[in-house]
């Protein structure tokens, strides 16, 4: 068990708390859904060919099914016996001088081993038609099985399934796939200040944007919440909150009462619904109050800032990448980075990593990211103009223009 890390025996780099969450994560267990229904989700049985693909072989063009070696002597004229589209179940067995007018995916007929394109070919009266050069055999063919035997595996298990995957298990049968199961997501936000966006607010008050910035995210990365709460700065409402949340999730995020003043209540409550904590601040600007937690029921608590800034930088630097993890997702693909050249000088104090939110562009040579100014970690206008943060190591004052740096993404790249 990694030990907890606290004010008091120091911080944890960002990727020693990485490395924490992740010796805690709960394996995900499997799940059998409809094969549409498993678009996002971690095959866990591979997905294997029920015949062969194609299962004979067909007409990879429009034109006409013959037998090669009556071109040999071309020009030729030879009698058209009929068609064959794509779906038919008609098979005429053409014999020597003849061909059969076929369309792209037909089934070859029996006694024919080439097609000719249409466009190679010229009418000579009715059913009749004239080749003027000759063909190699087999040409314009697609081959019974050369994309795939039956047997064969097509889909392996650890693949997150898109579009593509869907539509191969559709073509070989696969109506369900064992995938699995994503992480049920709560969602709490903390605060006496924080309205509803509809409400009016006064001075003294703002509107809850880490809510829906946060559901947003999730939804985003393919999570589903089973609830999303708001609840104000009061330890006893706030332990009521979580506890509900860990009745019908499988992991909780919250916002907000995360630091060390008076109204954070949010280090106790957790250890008021019975949660170990792993780990109590980072050594990471903006968003050193993050604090992670294991619930009795193996329900990880993430705890973020209540800053927009800080919330999201720490939600893409740990909460996505654990429930992607928590949903089976290969380790070394969770936390996505993007090399990209900085387009401008980068300056600051020397201190721990920072995250700065940048712009990323796409050239022909490679992507570039340039930061995007903000006042301060509540900045979330500054964080909505931002594709992600710029990685800048501990100890370093200046990145100067053109070097390459690790950049976060926030949103899906081009």
């Amino acid at each position: 068990m990694p030990p907890v890390v606290g004010k008091e025996s120091g911080l944890l780099t960002p990727q020693q708390t990485w490395l924490s969450i992740l010796a805690q994560l709960p394996a995900p267990p499997v799940v059998d859904l409809p094969l549409a229904d498993g678009l996002g989700h971690v095959l866990r049985e591979p997905i294997h060919a029920d015949r062969d693909l194609p299962p004979v072989d067909r007409s990879a063009m429009d034109g006409f099914a013959l037998r090669a070696e009556d071109l040999v002597a071309a020009p030729v004229t030879l009698s058209v016996l009929g068609e064959i589209a794509a779906g038919s179940a008609a098979a005429p067995s053409i014999q020597e001088g003849a061909c059969v007018r076929i369309y792209t995916g037909a089934n070859l007929p029996p006694g024919t081993n080439t097609v000719v394109k249409l466009e190679d070919t010229r009418a000579a009266g009715p059913g009749r038609v004239t080749f003027e050069r000759p063909e190699r055999k087999g040409a314009n063919l697609w081959r019974a099985g050369e994309n795939a035997r039956r047997g064969d595996q097509l889909v392996p298990a650890g693949t997150v399934l898109g579009a593509l995957h869907i539509g191969l298990g559709a073509a070989v049968g696969s109506t369900r796939v064992r995938v699995a199961r994503k992480p049920r997501v709560a969602l709490l936000t903390t605060g006496r200040e924080l309205q509803p966006p509809e409400a009016p607010v006064g001075s003294h008050q703002e509107r809850d944007a880490n809510g829906p910035l946060l559901a947003a995210a999730l939804s985003e990365g393919g999570f589903a919440l089973v609830s999303a709460d708001r609840v104000t700065d009061d330890p006893e409402a706030i332990v009521g909150r979580l506890r509900v949340a860990l009745a019908t999730a499988d992991a909780v995020v919250t916002s907000g009462g995360v630091s060390v003043g008076a109204y954070d209540f949010m280090p106790a409550a957790t250890e008021g619904v019975g949660a170990r904590t792993i780990a109590h601040g980072v050594a990471m600007k903006p968003g050193k109050p993050f604090l992670f937690a294991m619930a009795p029921g193996d329900q990880p608590i993430f705890a973020l800032p209540g800053n927009p800034l800080s919330a999201v930088i720490c939600f893409h630097e740990f909460v996505l990448p654990a429930l992607r993890r928590m949903a089976g997702f290969p380790e070394e693909t969770c936390q996505p980075l993007v090399r990209a050249r900085l387009q401008v000088n980068i300056t600051g104090e020397l201190g721990p990593e920072r995250r700065l939110p940048g712009r990323l562009a796409w050239t022909a040579a490679s992507p570039v990211v340039a930061p995007v100014p903000y006042h301060s970690s509540a900045d979330l206008a500054a964080s909505a103009r931002a594709d992600g943060s710029i990685v800048v190591p501990s100890g370093v004052r200046e990145i100067v223009a053109s070097t390459l740096v690790d950049f976060r993404p926030w949103r899906r790249l081009p």
